[in-house]
């Protein structure tokens, strides 16, 4: 009987899966029986973008936490397919720090030119998943969420690649249900606008609230307040933005903070990170970790420890995205057709401790990026994924991060170098603080959108900021 596999979930690391065996079809290996579930109606995952929040159109969870006017927040040279490269897909370059659709674009391109869609069965939620460790195998619930059937069906192998920035982690505060203006998680955030000429508080000290944050400004916010709980992000912000320690209470529209200072505002916006929830998973197969580089119980942060047919991609928090999924997805793929021999279980508990041992004593981004690096460096080095200069994309990480804190407003106006191609990217024609149509059509061909209206100047700073003291 041929190998049968279940991929749950067909965003950027499903879609890697799929491109891993379709790779390994190509030069003559059998392909195995595969079944991959998507809930949406599209492939992409978190890439896929949605108006809805909450629920979806089929009364399901809304998945994607993708925003408009999202621009990739970091170099697009660092997530570069190693075997589908942005000259490859575009013809031409593009800039460094390209907005959404055109991600969304590229990372369905290398799929669409293959015949994997077959696999995929959209509009379908899996339910369940149930292990018998007498005959090892996997028999899973799905469902249909348009017309509601259910089927059943049986694997030898077992993917999860629903990512886990899908379930909000949402803390509670005294008195914030005083609060009369609007409140939401990041999760649900689509878009400032409606946030121009309003005071804003963002709860959390990380990507969510600095991006969001910035769109805010950009889209003309009267002054954006940052409220960290362990350290401030520390930029060079514009003037109506500040840093405040964590909220200690609301009382209506005002909140404490914990050095004593106070302010009005008119939303909240909880930027307080996400759970790992696998609600179709038993628990004795579930990972249960906070957002780290490295989740324990994972061997090569990719096979489930105690069932080695059970597989996890994208489980960690991450510098690498696209081309670490691919890393992932090539090297669960050879577990699964022995191509890789696994070795005895304490070898491998052994292995994880390494490397949970070595992410405990990390400081600082450099330090982190270094940790990824090498990581995915070790899961190229197993398998036939196409070898790349894994150096450069990690200064280019610490590069990046160097931008950012010298011009907050002004990093995604930098060009980069591939370290696949060697092609410098192009400056896009519009500066990022000006662009404010995101199309695909209007980012690969203009016309520029720069016009220095100097609307912020309009704002009276100062009177804004008297109410946060």
């Amino acid at each position: 009987m041929n190998m049968r596999v279940g991929i749950i979930g067909a965003g950027p690391s499903g879609m890697a899966q799929l491109r891993a065996f379709e790779a390994a079809s190509k030069q003559g290996a059998a392909m195995p029986e595969i079944t991959c579930f998507e809930k949406q109606s599209d492939w992409g995952g978190q890439w896929n973008y949605s108006w809805h929040t909450g629920i979806d159109g089929a009364g399901e969870s809304a998945h994607s936490s993708m925003y408009r006017h999202l621009w990739s927040n970091g170099p697009k040279e660092c997530l570069e397919f190693a075997d589908y490269t942005f000259d490859e897909h575009f013809g031409r370059p593009i800039s460094s720090f390209p907005p959404r659709a055109v991600l969304f674009d590229y990372v369905s391109g290398r799929l669409e030119e293959s015949d994997v869609r077959k696999y995929i069965r959209f509009n379908t939620a899996v339910r369940w998943v149930d292990y018998d460790a007498t005959t090892e195998l996997f028999t899973v619930q799905s469902q249909n969420v348009k017309t509601g059937e259910s089927e059943t069906h049986v694997f030898d192998k077992l993917v999860v690649s629903t990512g886990h920035f899908a379930v909000p982690n949402i803390p509670e505060f005294e008195g914030i249900n005083t609060f009369p203006g609007e409140i939401m998680h990041a999760h649900d955030f689509r878009g400032a606008e409606r946030f121009a000429g309003k005071d804003l508080l963002m709860i959390g000290s990380s990507y969510s609230a600095e991006d969001i944050g910035m769109q805010a400004h950009k889209m003309g916010a009267a002054s954006v307040t940052l409220s960290y709980r362990s350290a401030p992000m520390g930029y060079d912000w514009p003037s109506t933005t500040v840093e405040r320690p964590l909220v200690t209470r609301f009382e209506g529209r005002t909140a404490q903070f914990a050095d004593g200072t106070s302010g009005a505002f008119d939303a909240v916006i909880m930027c307080t990170g996400y759970l790992h929830k696998y609600p179709f998973l038993p628990s004795a197969m579930s990972i249960s970790s906070a957002n780290v580089l490295y989740p324990g119980n994972l061997y090569k942060g990719v096979v489930w420890q105690q069932n080695t047919n059970l597989f996890y991609l994208g489980a960690q928090d991450q510098y690498y995205t696209f081309n670490m999924f691919d890393a992932q997805a090539w090297f669960a793929r050879d577990v699964m057709v022995g191509k890789i021999e696994l070795p005895a279980e304490e070898d491998r508990s052994s292995d994880i401790n390494r490397w949970l041992e070595r992410q405990s004593a990390l400081e600082g981004h450099d330090a982190e990026s270094d940790f990824q690096t090498d990581y995915v460096r070790e899961l190229i080095n197993t398998t036939d994924y196409p070898e790349f200069d894994l150096d450069s994309v990690n200064a280019l990480f610490k590069d990046w991060m160097r931008h950012k804190s010298e011009d907050i407003l002004g990093y995604r106006d930098q060009t980069h170098r591939s370290a696949i191609t060697g092609t410098m990217s192009e400056p896009h024609h519009t500066r990022w603080i000006n662009a404010m149509d995101d199309s695909l059509e209007r980012y690969l061909n203009g016309p520029s959108e720069n016009v220095n209206t100097y609307a912020m100047a309009t704002l009276d700073v100062e009177g804004r900021l008297a109410g946060h003291k």
